[in-house]
């Protein structure tokens, strides 16, 4: 077994009557380790979560927390506590109470808990909250005492279910980078659950990509997003255009017409494979430069960015770039090799990564607008 793991699921299975929501599931995640569960609704996360909580026995396989299996160990016999989108705060006690509750079960010492309690207001910022009302904070108050509250009784692990999701966007960025922090300084280990993709990237030093109950990818947040194993990965992390393509020997593959160098090998002469290009790295060029070439369908402003759609044969291409292009007009596209990242062709294959409804929506929308 590899050093410094806390937590170790080994084939874990689930079912809810015919619906199979965990399949064969196996993980590790390690002592201090800020770990994120990604996916879409109903991917299984949530109930990965919950099997590590102990609030959801699987059907098979172990849940092994330091070399011992707990399978059948009550939630409140773990060395975990678990923060929920709703805060489930105690309306009827105060903040500092609210903090002081799991203390008190394990009837420690006034002086104690004074202690305890006053440390984590430090650690949250709210000193000097004590005596408020829990109804009286706003929605990010609320969220910092019931870490506050999860803390104090110092956990092993801190299990996380989509704890920002009823924040808007400011406050919930601002929580990201608080609960980083928190995370290092106490030197406890997360396990995170969002569908939020730029949340999982921003925080986590691992993330676990999940769909139909199974893990389609583990890794760091840039290995996640460089390195997609899949259509499905590449597609929900971020922007992607995917294509289909050609691997023609080791270095040099086709698609949309075209041969490009890239930088990966391995795979078998002539092989289908799924082609992933990022839109943030494609050069826009004059026609007669490109290597690829199309029609501008649709340019969306972002702000920092023009988020531009381009008719290549027929697929719809997403490029993001700062640099203005009318619709109508011709453009070229080149694409260096590291640009051009090689995946197996999979289930996924074929369902995303062309941005022909994108721009139908937008093409709908306007004439919406018009009739107006």
């Amino acid at each position: 077994m590899k050093d410094n793991i806390i937590i170790d699921l080994k084939n874990i299975s689930i079912k809810f009557g015919d619906n199979q929501i965990l399949d064969n599931l196996s993980m590790y995640i390690r002592d201090k380790e800020f770990i994120t569960l990604l996916g879409p609704s109903g991917c299984g996360k949530t109930t990965t979560l919950r099997i590590i909580a102990g609030f959801l026995e699987p059907d098979s396989g172990e849940v092994i927390f330091e070399n011992k299996v707990i399978n059948g160990v009550p939630p409140y016999k773990r060395q975990v506590n678990t923060i929920f989108q709703r805060y489930a705060l105690f309306p009827y006690l105060n903040v500092y109470e609210n903090i002081a509750f799991g203390l008190r079960i394990k009837k420690m010492k006034e002086a104690e808990i004074k202690k305890t309690v006053t440390e984590m207001l430090e650690l949250v910022n709210l000193k000097g909250f004590e005596r408020r009302n829990i109804n009286s904070l706003s929605g990010g108050q609320q969220q910092r005492v019931a870490i506050a509250r999860a803390i104090a009784v110092k956990p092993r692990v801190l299990l996380l279910d989509e704890p920002l999701g009823a924040l808007d966007l400011k406050l919930r960025k601002d929580m990201q980078v608080e609960l980083k922090n928190i995370q290092k300084r106490l030197g406890i280990t997360f396990i995170y659950v969002t569908h939020d993709q730029e949340e999982a990237l921003s925080m986590s030093d691992t993330v676990v990509v999940m769909d139909g109950g199974v893990i389609q990818q583990i890794g760091t947040p840039q290995d996640i997003y460089n390195e997609p194993k899949n259509a499905f990965v590449a597609d929900f992390i971020g922007e992607s255009n995917i294509l289909d393509g050609k691997m023609l020997e080791d270095f040099k593959c086709s698609f949309s017409g075209a041969e490009f160098q890239c930088l990966d090998k391995g795979f078998g002469n002539g092989e289908s494979v799924d082609v992933v290009v990022r839109p943030e790295d494609v050069d826009i060029v004059p026609p007669e430069n490109g290597i690829l070439t199309g029609v501008v369908t649709s340019v969306t402003f972002k702000g920092v960015h023009f988020e531009i759609i381009v008719d290549i044969g027929g697929f719809k291409w997403m490029i993001q770039t700062t640099d203005y292009e009318p619709v109508g007009k011709k453009i070229g596209l080149y694409i260096e090799p590291d640009a051009i990242h090689i995946m197996k062709k999979s289930k996924y294959s074929g369902l995303y990564g062309d941005y022909s409804s994108f721009s139908d929506e937008l093409e709908h929308l306007s004439d919406i607008v018009e009739e107006e």
